[in-house]
């Protein structure tokens, strides 16, 4: 990725434009400029030097060689001509927190990120397997009699799982809109309170219309979620940093699996107590678990790094040195996380320009593809191997293997996309993956030995999930707060709407084999791997180059009047270049 040459000699951060300057307080930026210091030759160059892998994989920095050496990177705010022009929003909630002049050690530095990942990132992976838990459930029941109990079959199953995705797009918006005017502080465990309650309401499951009501406010209430916690998690995490914490982030949704699969072995042996099925005690304890880390996240989660002192915690997590380390280096990182309050609304025309950025269409259309090819064999992994005679426990303790691999593959697919600083050939590894298992399940015969359909399965599962990389490379060429929040919508809309196709692709009439289905899913892969993820970085390596030939044209002055007057915003200022 190339970035402009400014009138400055320091980089200016890759996709960090300016905020838009109606929202600077002039005045009080100009003072601060004022005061920094010109002495800047203790900082370090910015990060745009691609780390080996094995750096990234065991924590190493070969400019680490001194603790207490200084670790503040250069930035756009060390120069008085151009910091006015990044400098935050008066209306940001850590506005008096952030100081240009600003110094913090290796040593200090990586301490507070500690304190981060364990009080902020930490809690937030718990709020996310949550979500898993509930949303996981379905799978699990259905290997104790779920279907014939409630006297449904399995194109019922695929109704409940479109018209849960439906709901979940449906709301994926509004969700953000609301999240964002209110704080996600307050509306992340709100949501997770209220998804409980409904299912813990699936233990009183009468049969297809209450088992697809329950579907529908499931995905109504569950709807927003996972980009709204993305955005909260960037608050306090710089933009290099993001994508390894979202694959963490993910593999705790694999952990929660693993542990869902024991609490589900344990669970369904409650069949038959006060007459009831396992599969609705299930619903009912998992219900109340997750509530109570619904409940108990209301406590966890402050709404920003220098508002963590309540009344229940009169001391906060940070002291003011490290309030300041935090904002100064996220914002050195990425002046535009700077231009907005954590409780402002969006307004209707924000709005829409995210809404019509074209320039994150080939993201979103990545989104609705890329994923399909996995998750018929994925969601009916239980219900295949309990049709090929494996018990209901046996079947729970069988689905741990693809999961412990899954995510040891996403983790490491995320380092590797860091360490060669590519985003779209990387994510054709998930697809790269997924075709030769693919094929090879087509080519089995209609009665398979049991053994060799699991290890195809399993190995099939135990893909590179891409999802992380994909979620940090739209939230990065989105390139403004209002945009991200949207943007990450949108995206996150594309996935669930690929899921609802991914759902009624294996069908009844095409069991137990799904021949028909598999040769679609390999259809797909192909046009992802041919297609779609070569285009999208050629569409992103053309861009870059107009912006590149427009702004290099311009002469110094030139570029500082454009910085001076511009309303141009997020990724569509010119000297924002898009990640590929």
């Amino acid at each position: 990725m190339t970035t402009p040459s400014l009138a400055y000699d320091v980089k200016a951060p890759v996709g960090a434009p300016l905020s838009p300057t109606s929202s600077i307080d002039k005045s009080r930026a100009n003072d601060s400029v004022s005061a920094a210091s010109a002495d800047t030759s203790d900082l370090l160059p910015p990060v745009d030097e691609k780390p080996r892998f094995t750096d990234l994989l065991f924590n190493r920095n070969k400019t680490r060689t001194d603790p207490d050496s200084i670790s503040t990177r250069r930035s756009v705010f060390d120069d008085p001509n151009l910091a006015r022009h990044y400098w935050p929003s008066p209306k940001y909630e850590n506005l008096h927190r952030f100081d240009p002049n600003a110094r913090w050690t290796f040593k200090e530095e990586k301490a507070i990120v500690r304190k981060i990942d364990w009080r902020v990132m930490l809690w937030a992976a718990i709020s996310f397997s949550a979500l898993n838990i509930d949303r996981g459930n379905l799978s699990q029941a259905n290997t104790d009699n779920f279907l014939p109990d409630l006297h449904m079959t399995t194109n019922d199953y695929n109704l409940g799982n479109t018209v849960f995705r439906l709901a979940f797009l449906a709301a994926e918006l509004p969700s953000q809109l609301v999240s964002k005017k209110v704080g996600p502080d307050r509306w992340i465990p709100t949501q997770m309170c209220l998804w409980s309650i409904v299912t813990l309401g699936q233990f009183w499951l009468s049969g297809r219309t209450s088992f697809l009501i329950c579907r529908a406010l499931l995905g109504f209430i569950q709807g927003g979620f996972i980009p709204d916690l993305i955005l909260y998690l960037s608050y306090y995490y710089t933009k290099t940093e993001l994508p390894i914490r979202l694959a963490f982030f993910w593999m705790s949704s694999n952990v929660c699996s693993i542990v869902a699969s024991f609490i589900a072995f344990g669970v369904l042996h409650m069949r038959g107590i006060l007459g009831k099925a396992g599969w609705r005690w299930l619903f009912l304890i998992e219900g109340l678990l997750t509530f109570t880390i619904g409940f108990t996240t209301f406590f966890m989660m402050p709404p920003s790094p220098t508002q963590t002192k309540k009344w229940f915690r009169p001391n906060g997590w940070f002291n003011e040195r490290e309030e300041t380390i935090i904002v100064s280096r996220v914002l050195r990182d990425d002046p535009t996380k700077g231009d907005m309050h954590n409780r402002e609304g969006l307004t209707l025309r924000r709005l829409w320009k995210a809404v019509c950025d074209y320039d994150l269409w080939p993201l979103y259309a990545l989104g609705l593809m890329f994923g399909i090819p996995i998750s018929p064999p994925a969601s009916y992994l239980t219900l295949s191997l309990r049709h090929l005679g494996f018990g209901t426990f046996k079947t729970n303790l069988l689905t741990i293997p693809s999961t412990v691999f899954g995510f040891c593959s996403m983790f490491l697919i995320t380092l590797l996309s860091e360490a060669v600083n590519d985003r779209a050939i990387v994510s054709m590894l998930e697809d790269l993956w997924a075709l030769p298992f693919l094929v090879a399940l087509y080519c089995l015969p209609a009665h398979p030995n049991p053994w060799i359909y699991y290890g195809l399965a399993t190995a099939l599962l135990s893909y590179p999930y891409t999802h992380p990389i994909q979620v940090g490379w739209c939230s990065r060429n989105s390139g403004a707060v209002a945009s991200r929040t949207v943007n990450a919508s949108l995206y996150n809309m594309f996935v669930q709407l690929s899921s609802v196709i991914a759902a009624n692709i294996y069908r009844k009439d095409d069991s137990p084999r799904y021949r028909r289905g598999n040769r679609v899913l390999i259809s797909i892969a192909c046009v992802n791997l041919v297609i779609l993820y070569p285009a999208t970085k050629l569409y992103y390596i053309w861009r870059n180059k107009q912006r590149d030939r427009i702004w290099n044209a311009m002469t110094p002055e030139e570029q500082s009047h454009y910085l001076e007057t511009t309303k141009d915003v997020g990724n569509r200022r010119l000297d924002f270049r898009f990640a590929h």
